[in-house]
C-alpha cells in the first residue's frame, strides 16, 4: 500500500486557494504547542502519535475526534511517525496524506517565501 504525500509547496498552494484541510499533528504537546502550522482554513488536531500506536495494540477501529469523510494530513517533526500513523489509519479507512518531510521540510519552505 502507498501512502499518499503532499510537499510542503503543495500544501501551501492548498491553503492559498483557501481549500478546507484537517492536519493532524502527532508530535508530543509541548512541541505542537512551541509551534505547528496555522492557518484560517486548518482544522489543527494534536494527537499524540501513541494513542494511534494505541489503535492497534487495542485492536480499535477509529479515533472519535478524527474525521472520516475528510483527507487528513498527517506530521510530526521530519515525517517519520506520520508515516507510521498514516498507515494505521488508512487500515482504519481513513483518507490520509503524510505531509512530506514535515514540520521540519514546512519551516524550510516557508523561508523560501
Amino acid at each position: 500500500m502507498t501512502l499518499k504525500k503532499i510537499s510542503p509547496e503543495e500544501l501551501y498552494e492548498k491553503l492559498n486557494k483557501q481549500e478546507k484541510v484537517v492536519l493532524l499533528d502527532v508530535r508530543a504537546e509541548e512541541k505542537y504547542s512551541d509551534y505547528h502550522i496555522e492557518h484560517s482554513t486548518i482544522e489543527n488536531l494534536n494527537i499524540n502519535k501513541n494513542d494511534i500506536f494505541n489503535l492497534v495494540e487495542n485492536k480499535q477501529d477509529s479515533i472519535t475526534s478524527l474525521p472520516k469523510e475528510n483527507e487528513i494530513i498527517v506530521t510530526c517533526t521530519t515525517g517519520n511517525s506520520a508515516t507510521k500513523c498514516a498507515t494505521i489509519l488508512s487500515e482504519r479507512e481513513y483518507d490520509v496524506t503524510v505531509l512530506d518531510g514535515g514540520i521540519t521540510a514546512w519551516k524550510e519552505f516557508l523561508k523560501t517565501k
